[in-house]
């Protein structure tokens, strides 16, 4: 008989499940209309009803699952009983189907960190800026970001009444990554995508010295490297503390498997294994390709603002 799946593999196409339900969610609170926002840091750093059940049905559907791997999410919430009709049991067969890349065939639960994103993008859906949002569920070892699943619930949203709405994109690196068609951006133009909601001095200048054809302004890091893989930005640059490491790790997991990159601003590698903090203090600079022309021309000032 056939040998059963990895367990790299049983986790990804959880995952994959997982992730659709938090979709149908995140659907159900916005045409419920109440979104319950509370602000955590501030008017920027919002929660809403669907950030807090989204993260509850992710991380309780893979804990139930996986109880050895340790899951941090965004929110913190109290951990009491999930109600099951939170609980997403099912998996993607299609994922199931195919070979774990060797160097992933050993691993062991507790060796797995997951990072969960709820709702990125919380501000643009509270805004109903509805295609900027993603479900981020980032899958790391070794401290490496190595497989990802990012949903966007209102993938199509604007496309009429008989559009599919939403689609999931997942990848483990050694393998590739799915579910989108994978386009490079414009040969010769530098399309750079970057906050929208968190601009400042410092993102600013940063952006100036790369000289830019166009600069695209979009809520969320699963939205940017989306931007990035299907060819309508070429470099996303983020020269600002902010961001964190559930907003980057399926992210860059993704980006990796289709052989681009995703650092902080000064070039260095996140790590998330689970003592890690969780800010990314030195911004991010990802590219699908031509990392180099990028990386070489962020101003030492620049960088010597930012700390990792």
């Amino acid at each position: 008989s056939m040998a059963s799946p990895a367990l790299l593999m049983r986790v990804v196409a959880s995952a994959y499940s997982v992730a659709e339900k938090a979709a149908t969610i995140v659907r159900n609170v916005m045409s419920a209309g109440d979104l319950g926002i509370v602000e955590k840091a501030g008017p920027n750093d919002l929660q809403t009803k669907a950030d807090r059940l989204v993260q509850m049905s992710i991380c309780a559907s893979l804990a139930r699952k996986f109880p050895k791997v340790t899951i941090i999410g965004e929110e913190e919430l109290p951990t009491d009983d999930v109600t099951e009709d939170l609980i997403e049991d099912g998996h993607c067969e299609e994922i199931l189907k195919k070979p774990c890349p060797a160097q992933y065939t050993g691993i062991k639960e507790e060796e797995l960190v997951i990072w969960v994103d709820p709702l990125d993008g919380t501000k643009e859906y509270t805004e109903g800026l509805l295609d900027h949002v993603t479900v981020l569920i980032g899958i790391a070892y070794g401290g490496k970001a190595i497989a990802g699943v990012i949903n966007q619930p209102y993938y199509n949203y604007e496309a009429g009444a008989n559009a599919v709405l939403g689609r999931t994109i997942w990848g483990v690196l050694g393998m590739g990554a799915f579910g989108f068609q994978l386009t490079e951006a414009p040969a010769g133009k530098h399309i750079v995508v970057t906050t929208r909601s968190h601009s400042s001095a410092l993102v600013n200048e940063c952006i100036t010295a790369l000289n830019p054809d166009h600069v695209i302004r979009v809520g969320g890091a699963g939205n940017k490297v989306i931007q990035l893989i299907e060819g309508k930005a070429s470099a996303y640059v983020f020269a600002s503390p902010g961001c964190k490491k559930w907003d980057t790790c399926a992210p860059e997991a993704i980006l990796h498997a289709v052989g681009g990159k995703l650092t902080d601003i000064r070039g260095n590698s996140f790590q998330y294994n689970k003592e890690v903090k969780h800010m990314n203090s030195a911004g991010v600079l990802a590219t699908l390709r031509n990392y180099d022309y990028y990386a070489s021309r962020i101003p030492n000032t620049v960088k010597e603002s930012l700390v990792p």
